[in-house]
């Protein structure tokens, strides 16, 4: 099987120490990626760490396919205790930042303790040095602490301009956080490539916990890893794709899901939007100036746009951030709903959840439509001033005080693709270890139907759909691992994966399953149980088909893991 390869990085920034730590026995079924997060994550993490203290890790990855040029691999994973949801979770973003980080040798680097000063972690490929004896060689990481105190609160922007000034490395060399992220808001992001995010679950807050302001990567030790040529063909074929995604990104789905009434409005109260032609994909096509895309690829759906008579410059936004500062916030102005992305992107902050959780201040003093205060609320989040100070805590944490409902699963704000009307997609929600995330199982497109109507089931109940579910589940496990985008759905088939990762289809199932169970029992183990597969709607025949769920699973009827559904963890030992 295809997977990563070179020792874990671990670095301790309280104590200004890194190792090189082997980890060759868990790469070897592990693939890379977001199963090599989970499976250090679940070895190396105390299960009752907090999230935003010093016991918490965080772990960067990227996958075998990083080492190609291969469209739909530009992506690599982020994985931590959540401060937002309080379990275990991986978050993905794309960008131009995998490659880099691959040339630095390693296949994962973990980030643990807690700095007692702003400081900027400087990753370089390893160094070659003689033992004492002279007849043997080792390698050390050569990892550098930068305190950087003139950074405090710096925009994404201004911290990305510093490390090109002082460093000569751009953005696609660095992860960073905003304001947020040091203001431990619980769903800050970490930035990369300046405008690509790390979105979900609030990592910006665990790296602004340990007083991390940004991290580069760089070096000249990409490891070789044999793929096939279909790679190439793979390629070609995104490059002639006339998928509409290349002209409207994720926003393509917009008038759609809006007439099937799947587009949460007006702090989910309704089910579409009244004001949807002037927030549609059309109107984001029109700002859209030139072609966006992610490192090696030729799909280009990324969305670069302007507004010329404001100048207004921002890179999307995407159909989810669309849906949370757009109709969930009762916003018809495509501009206005571009300001609050930009702001996002500038301060590090989740679109979804922060445009939710707007939206739920909207909700409770009748302000719906006002973009002016939206924006100035974006900004007081990423400060924590004012009322910023108590949205910076997510709905699900706040919700009494404003005396709204509670739109969160295991904390986690909602996506768009409603399902109350996509019923799968709501079951999804309610299983995902990430709480409401849409991209987890990401079922919401064999309802639309966005796939072939062979694989299409209907929009209502959950007739058939539990096996599926889990299906997804899995998959998207190895395509998060590989790391491989979720937008290659249309080219990567069942056996092209089997190719690229020398694997059989069955086999990539059991890791994704493996996977899934680590997380769901790293979550039994602070407290996660039945009770949280929920959400705040009815669905038809739920608990029917949560039970087929975790009978498709293996799991106990409370939602928790047996023994019998790990393999068990590896251990890890550190390079003499």
């Amino acid at each position: 099987m295809n997977h990563s390869r070179g020792p874990l990085c671990s670095i301790d920034v309280g104590e200004r120490t890194a190792e090189s730590v082997s980890i060759d026995d868990i790469l070897e079924s592990s693939i890379g990626g977001r199963a090599l997060g989970t499976r250090l994550a679940h070895d190396r993490i105390p299960f009752d760490a907090d999230p935003l203290g010093p016991d918490n890790r965080l772990y960067f990855a990227t996958g075998p396919l990083q080492h190609s040029t291969m469209s739909f691999t530009g992506r690599m994973s982020a994985t931590g205790v959540s401060p937002l949801t309080d379990g275990l979770l991986s978050s993905n973003a794309g960008g131009f930042l995998s490659r880099n980080f691959t040339g630095t040798g390693y296949s994962a680097v973990e980030i643990t303790g807690a700095s007692d000063e702003l400081v900027i972690v400087h990753v370089r490929d390893e160094v070659d040095e003689s033992h004492s004896s002279g007849s043997e060689t080792a390698s050390r990481p050569r990892v550098e602490f930068e305190p950087v105190p003139e950074l405090a609160e710096a925009t994404v922007p201004e911290t990305c301009a510093y490390i090109e000034d002082e460093h000569g490395l751009g953005s696609e060399h660095t992860v960073v956080i905003g304001p947020a992220g040091e203001n431990e808001v619980r769903f800050a992001s970490i930035m990369t490539s300046e405008e690509r995010a790390f979105g979900r679950g609030g990592l910006g807050a665990v790296l602004g916990a340990k007083g991390v302001k940004a991290i580069t990567f760089d070096g000249d030790s990409t490891r070789e890893i044999e793929l096939p040529a279909l790679q190439m063909e793979i390629h070609g074929e995104a490059a002639q794709s006339e998928n509409p995604m290349k002209a409207q990104g994720t926003t393509s789905v917009t008038e759609y899901a809006n007439m099937v009434e799947a587009l949460p409005t007006r702090y989910f109260s309704e089910l579409s939007f009244e004001g949807i032609e002037g927030v549609s994909g059309d109107r984001v096509e029109e700002k859209k100036y030139k072609k966006g895309t992610c490192s090696s690829c030729a799909f280009a759906c990324k969305l670069p746009t302007r507004d010329e008579e404001s100048g207004l410059e921002t890179e999307g936004p995407e159909y989810e951030t669309l849906m949370a500062f757009g109709p969930n916030s009762g916003v018809d102005d495509i501009v206005d709903v571009m300001q609050s992305n930009k702001l996002c992107d500038e301060l590090g902050l989740d679109t979804i959840s922060a445009g939710d959780t707007v939206a739920a201040y909207l909700a409770s003093k009748d302000e719906f439509g006002n973009a002016a205060l939206i924006h100035d609320l974006v900004e007081r989040i990423a400060y924590r001033e004012g009322v910023g100070d108590l949205l910076a805590e997510g709905i699900d944490r706040i919700h009494d005080e404003l005396g709204v409902e509670n739109w969160t699963a295991k904390g986690m704000e909602f996506p768009a693709h409603d399902g109350r009307t996509l019923n799968g997609q709501g079951l999804a929600f309610a299983t995902s270890n990430r709480g409401a995330d849409h991209m987890y199982a990401e079922f919401y497109p064999y309802e639309y139907p966005l796939v072939d109507a062979d694989d299409a089931f209907d929009k209502a109940g959950l007739e058939g759909k539990p096996p599926k579910i889990v299906e997804l589940e899995n998959i998207n496990v190895i395509k998060d691992s590989a790391v491989l985008c979720k937008f290659s759905r249309d080219f990567i088939t069942e056996a092209r994966l089997e190719t690229l990762l020398d694997a059989d289809y069955d086999e990539l199932l059991a890791i994704g399953s493996e996977i899934v169970s680590l997380e769901r029992h790293f979550n039994n183990q602070r407290g996660f149980d039945r009770e949280d597969d929920t959400v705040p709607y009815e669905i038809p025949d739920f608990e029917q088909g949560l039970e087929a769920y975790y009978d498709e699973r293996g799991w106990n009827d409370d939602g928790t893991v047996p023994d019998a559904a790990l393999e068990g963890s590896t251990d890890i030992v550190a390079d003499d």
